[in-house]
């Protein structure tokens, strides 16, 4: 039966496709041209195509009255990134079953992706009764004895219980409400269920009203969203793949179960072609829809271009941030054969405890307090802003707590004085600030600081990688290494001039092609070439979710003793700390002498085990690989003397310790929140 593809593409299920459609008529018919990013198609009666995705486009939005369209309501087009925080109006109508749920609702790993839901009446497992109204949470999709089910769960008691629901369950699910609020591209990704409309409610705007703005001023109500598709599909006679709107005024008839889908070009992406097996590469492919960017090499793989694609494997890289105070930030993964060279920038340390995860035995940890801080016990030392210090190690001590004798973790450092140096104790509850002294003037390759350093780990690039044009890090004032990662890449050359081959990443590049049967002219692959690659702030958060799936979090730091508040210390520093970051000459000397007498024992047995002692870290997210003992920098402060000692002058950057910044929208949502559970705690106050 003939519909429009509007109709057809609301009602399709992904996991149906591909789908082979026949155009039946439309307004573009007879080998009418249509144009759509940049590829035109003949859409005559009788073509055939087939479809291999879709994805939505843009939202259709009305203004919405009791739940309906207002009469006064023109439909607007809003892209989806269209400014603005919205909350999800529930869906009146119920789902008859569980397989329809699981048809139209987006369920996936996101926090976006677990929709809830109720039921009127109770549902009785074998193991546990769902009560009626009960709010359950839709987790994931998979086979449970041989049977498709939904993980689900409930939580009673501040206890949460999974279970799994058949497919063929079947009663009343309504959805239930929800407090969080979106972005348009959030709700268009996952809270749009297929063949229904979703209303929204407006929370913020984001930004001032002006006359391009297609909502009326001040509006605040509620929106009826409907998506309008984009589908990609490929014609019998192309070699690339075309794109359609899905209000394109066209019927189509679904002819898959009686047409030869193998007639057409398979076109495969990079994910497809990973999934191949060893054994099948080296092989030649045609590019049927090119990467984008203007970055050697992507800026040469266009459509209809033949490429080589040998081997497939895992690669390592660096995942950098750029040091910034502000939001947002930029994002690199950087391959291990970069080539320029970089030399250290101070790390920041919120607290004590921050200071032991970082504390190294290849050098001594040198900072400067950057806040004050009042101990509560007389045990432990009371810091002021400009205190310098040497870490040294962990350890317990008693302290005199209401009256009793009690044992707490401590950390042991020592006080850099004029002339003198002293012993000192601090809590690693304490919350104070404290910024590291860099006497390290040496230019390190990056595999150099991977081998001998922990990570987080800050840098400048102090020498450009001359094998490339730009150098995109070259201008980025500072960088923190965060982690290795290990990535899934190809290794692809083109096909008419193979003189070099380019490892591109499986994940984050949009390119498809199709396999073309010729052989390889040689199986060995030219010289390989890397590149550094900007990453966006949502491949970023993938990338560091991915990594850290396997890893155990980090240990939580002591807690402060909830009556033992620091009094604020309003102590006058003896120098400021600018002053100290340049490390005066009394200073860096004395640092350094006492350095060297601490460890000049140490080296010779150092220079033996050195090869042989690993120090592995406890935690992957600081230290992301096992590091060498080394005595390198010994050698060096010992040789150096007084002309390197001074550390070096940060003052462009504010520099940020925090793996993760908080955006804007992070920020709203955090607010909202919390407006939310005070009305409700007022609201439960007034019925008592």
């Amino acid at each position: 039966m003939a519909c429009t593809l509007e109709k057809f593409i609301h009602s399709l299920d992904p996991r149906a496709l591909p789908r082979v459609l026949q155009i039946q008529s439309g307004i573009y018919f007879q080998g009418s041209i249509y144009e759509m990013f940049g590829n035109e198609c003949c859409l005559s009666t009788g073509e055939v195509i087939k479809v291999i995705g879709f994805k939505i486009n843009k939202l259709l939005a009305s203004i919405c009255e009791n739940n309906e369209v207002s009469r006064f309501s023109t439909k607007v087009e809003l892209p989806l990134n269209f400014p603005g925080l919205y909350k999800v109006v529930a869906d009146k109508t119920p789902y008859v079953s569980i397989e329809e749920i699981t048809r139209k609702v987006s369920i996936g790993p996101t926090r976006f992706g677990h929709p809830c839901f109720y039921s009127p009446e109770d549902i009785k497992l074998s193991n546990l009764t769902i009560k009626h109204g009960e709010q359950i949470t839709f987790n994931s999709v998979e086979e449970v004895n041989g049977m498709m089910a939904v993980n689900c769960g409930v939580v009673r008691n501040n206890q949460s219980h999974s279970f799994t629901l058949p497919l063929s369950q079947e009663g009343k699910f309504y959805e239930c409400e929800d407090d969080q609020i979106y972005t348009l591209k959030e709700i268009a990704e996952w809270k749009i269920p297929k063949c229904r409309n979703r209303i929204v409610k407006l929370s913020n705007t984001l930004h001032t009203w002006d006359s391009s703005n297609p909502l009326p001023e001040n509006f605040d109500g509620c929106l009826i969203l409907t998506p309008v598709y984009e589908v990609q599909a490929v014609m019998k006679f192309r070699k690339d793949i075309v794109h359609i709107l899905s209000d394109l005024d066209v019927e189509v008839k679904d002819i898959t179960d009686c047409y030869d889908i193998s007639s057409f070009l398979q076109p495969l992406s990079l994910e497809d072609v990973f999934e191949r097996t060893s054994k099948e590469f080296p092989m030649v492919a045609e590019i049927m829809e090119g990467p984008s960017g203007s970055q050697k090499p992507y800026n040469l793989w266009h459509t209809g271009k033949e490429i080589v694609i040998y081997k497939k494997y895992q690669a390592t890289r660096v995942l950098a941030s750029e040091i910034r105070s502000d939001s947002p930030k930029r994002h690199f993964l950087i391959p291990l054969s970069y080539k320029g060279k970089f030399k250290r920038r101070p790390r920041e340390f919120p607290t004590a405890y921050d200071l032991e995860i970082a504390r190294s035995e290849k050098e001594q940890l040198h900072v400067v307090a950057t806040k004050a801080f009042d101990s509560p016990h007389k045990e432990l030392f009371s810091v002021s802003v400009g205190d310098q210090f040497l870490v040294q190690q962990c350890q317990t001590s008693e302290v005199l707590y209401e009256g009793r004798k009690k044992v707490i973790d401590v950390l042991a450092c020592e006080q850099i004085l004029s002339d003198t140096y002293k012993k000192v104790l601090l809590p690693m509850y304490m919350e104070g600030g404290f910024v590291e002294v860099i006497h390290d003037k040496k230019q390190y390759q990056l595999s150099e600081i991977c081998k001998e350093f922990r990570l987080p780990f800050n840098v400048k690039v102090s020498v450009r990688d001359l094998s490339v044009e730009a150098d995109v890090l070259a201008a980025v004032p500072g960088l923190q290494f965060e982690e290795e990662i290990t990535d899934s890449y190809l290794l692809i050359s083109s096909g008419s001039n193979p003189v070099e081959s380019w490892e591109v990443p499986v994940y984050r590049l949009n390119m498809s092609v199709h396999l073309l049967s010729k052989d390889v002219q040689t199986v060995v692959p030219p010289a390989t070439k890397t590149i550094v690659e900007e990453i966006s702030e949502e491949q970023y958060y993938m990338v560091r979710r991915y990594e850290n799936q396997t890893l155990h979090p980090p240990p939580r730091p002591p807690k402060k003793p909830p009556t033992l508040a620091p009094k604020p210390v309003f102590a006058v520093p003896k120098h400021g700390v600018s002053d100290v970051l340049q490390a005066p000459e009394n200073s860096c000397v004395d640092t350094i002498k006492k350095l060297c007498s601490n460890q000049a024992a140490a080296v010779s047995e150092s220079q033996v085990s050195c090869q042989n002692d690993l120090v592995h870290c406890e935690n992957k997210d600081m230290t992301g690989k096992t590091t060498v003992v080394d005595t390198s920098v010994i050698k060096d402060l010992t040789n150096k003397g007084l002309g390197n000692c001074e550390a070096e002058k940060e003052e462009e950057e504010e520099h940020n310790y925090d793996y993760v910044d908080e955006n804007i929208i992070e920020n709203i949502r955090k607010v909202f929140q919390d407006a939310t559970v005070r009305n409700k705690h007022a609201l439960s106050e007034g019925r008592r």
